[in-house]
């Protein structure tokens, strides 16, 4: 009777932990209306302001819709600059490719045909580990007022929240573990 409250207990609090750190993760449409194409001449840099418009964090996962085209990975700002796709870290040409951010750092994006490169179709994004103490709302660095939230872009949930949500749960279990049910 005791081991069954015991592992009731141990499972709560594992699915409790577990599933609400997913709560952490969202799905990001890159460059949000105007997707993964070659950017107007006038608006190179389009990429890059649409990713410092958001916070990544890692378990995020970055959307590419595109046609005729392709999203490859580069491991260096160098190769970035340069357009150099000769060693991809991954590759993809589907159409639909989804990326799962699983590492902090720079991710440095670039499109697979050399001439939409060159024209401005890539991005750095830079990804964080997640704080669960943060509470501050999604800020653009380039001129520090906050970001207007576009129906793709995703909204982060604040930590309060997820502590209320936290809370309601281990509320519910002591509820359902001090029924004796064994």
């Amino acid at each position: 009777m005791n081991n069954s409250k015991l592992f009731l207990t141990l499972f709560f609090f594992f699915f409790s932990s577990s599933s609400l750190n997913l709560i952490h993760s969202f799905d990001f449409e890159a460059g949000d209306h105007t997707g993964w194409k070659v950017p107007p001449s006038n608006n190179t840099l389009i990429y890059n302001q649409w990713a410092s418009k958001n916070r990544f964090t890692v378990g995020d996962t970055i959307n590419f819709r595109y046609k005729k085209d392709s999203v490859m990975v580069v491991s260096s700002e160098e190769e970035y600059k340069t357009c150099n796709s000769s060693h991809p870290l991954f590759f993809s040409n589907n159409g639909r490719t989804e990326f799962k951010l699983e590492r902090s750092g720079m991710f440095y994006f670039i499109s697979g045909v050399l001439s939409h490169c060159e024209k401005g179709q890539k991005m750095m994004v830079k990804v964080i580990v997640h704080d669960d103490n943060d509470q501050s709302p999604t800020r653009s660095p380039s001129n520090d007022t906050y970001s207007d939230p576009d129906y793709s872009t995703a909204v982060k949930l604040s930590s309060s929240f997820l502590l209320f949500l936290k809370v309601c749960f281990y509320s519910m279990a002591s509820v359902f573990m001090s029924f004796s049910l064994f």
